[in-house]
């Protein structure tokens, strides 16, 4: 565990409100982060992702950077338009 892990750590346990909110905007983060890796793996920018989904760059740059309720039929057609799939889990 690096020192940002074991700082993150000790805040959770001081604080609640923190860990809640680091959590879920961890977790938003993630989801924008995880689309455009999967962006750049398949070659693409967001130009072409954007013709693509039949929108603009303004607008795929806002889901890779803040994927806050960001719908699930968004997902699935910017998972399509990369070339993956999309899989969900319930845990």
């Amino acid at each position: 565990m690096d020192d940002l892990d074991k700082y993150i750590d000790q805040r959770k346990k001081k604080s609640p409100a923190f860990a809640k909110d680091y959590d879920k905007g961890y977790q938003q983060f993630k989801i924008g982060a995880m689309l455009k890796q999967a962006r750049l793996e398949a070659g693409l920018t967001q130009e072409q992702v954007a013709e693509k989904l039949r929108t603009k760059k303004s607008a795929i740059s806002r889901i890779e950077n803040h994927a806050e309720d960001i719908r699930l039929s968004t997902l699935e057609n910017f998972a399509e338009a990369v070339g993956k799939s999309l899989r969900l889990e319930v845990a």
